[in-house]
């Protein structure tokens, strides 16, 4: 047994050759690559701690690519506030013939949802976070399967030759089927990259050391966002299709970019009500397969 993170840093630097291990009864190992020799201490392997059993209390399956996009474009809205561990992880929800996947920070709230080709039984559990990193990072993008088995307090992923083993997050998450808000009179069509680009560009007036909300004012087919900071003002305008009724709100600058970014069309529908409630993020027609909500910044007047 080896060091972990001593293990990466090594094989990250070795030359693009093959690498070799040996080791003694005396648990040294030696390491060889190319020119490079390294000789580090293993440890007992009796010392390893036996990897949890996984029952198959329930078990889907999706496309490794699907798995991958769908925590991708959700994953980022997990939170960090340990004060809520529940929510450092990421609901999944297995219908029949559905899967659902939602992240919140409550800043904001990202949902994505696909059909599934094979018939599941209805259960629910939240992963964390930290462990769908890793899963997305192994799945490739083809249409093998991916199996998730849901046991008593783990869950198992197995991607391709992977098997991945974390514990399931528990407590009650945000219901938030009742805590997104769809009767907005407010609709608007916006082009993602366009609005990205004029988002960023504004945003460069706002850093860590100088936080700011973006100014939004939505009117007749244009938005103008503005910023204001310390280190000066911007603005910029960009073009949607839609009547926004002079409706003026703020967002956090990177809240509002990464929900555009994530969502999985060029051009989506942006719901609003006013000033004090939060921004939807939809698909412009048929079926809603992906949700996003940002939740607004008080301006100062």
């Amino acid at each position: 047994m080896l060091n972990a993170k001593l293990l990466g840093d090594i094989v990250r630097r070795m030359p693009d050759d093959t690498l070799t291990f040996s080791s003694d009864d005396k648990l040294a190992v030696k390491m060889h690559c190319g020119d490079a020799d390294f000789d580090i201490t293993g440890l007992p392997a009796v010392d390893f701690p036996e990897l949890p059993e996984v029952e198959e209390k329930n078990v889907v399956s999706v496309s490794e690519s699907l798995l991958r996009a769908m925590i991708q474009q959700t994953c980022f809205a997990v939170s960090t506030n340990e004060a809520r561990p529940v929510h450092m992880g990421s609901l999944f929800e297995i219908s029949a013939d559905e899967l659902t996947i939602v992240s919140v920070d409550g800043f904001r709230l990202a949902l994505r949802r696909e059909k599934l080709e094979h018939a599941a039984g209805e259960f629910s559990f939240v992963a964390p976070g930290t462990a769908l990193s890793e899963v997305e990072k192994v799945c490739e993008d083809v249409q093998d399967e991916a199996k998730i088995t849901l046991g008593d307090r783990h869950i198992l992923f197995e991607v391709g030759e992977t098997e991945l083993i974390c514990r399931r997050l528990e407590g009650e998450f945000l219901d938030y089927k009742n805590a997104i808000p769809r009767k907005n009179p407010i609709h608007l069509t916006v082009d993602t990259r366009s609005m990205i680009e004029s988002l960023d560009r504004v945003g460069v007036m706002i850093s860590e050391k100088l936080k700011s909300p973006v100014r939004c004012v939505f009117s007749q087919n244009k938005v103008t966002f503005s910023a204001k900071t310390a280190s000066g003002d911007a603005k910029d305008i960009c073009k949607i299709e839609g009547d926004g009724k002079d409706l003026e709100i703020g967002f956090n600058n990177r809240y509002l970019t990464e929900a555009l970014r994530y969502a999985p069309a060029d051009i989506v529908r942006l719901e609003m009500n006013s000033g004090i409630s939060p921004a939807i993020i939809v698909p412009v027609d048929g079926e809603e397969n992906f949700l996003y909500m940002v939740l607004p910044v008080r301006l100062k007047a």
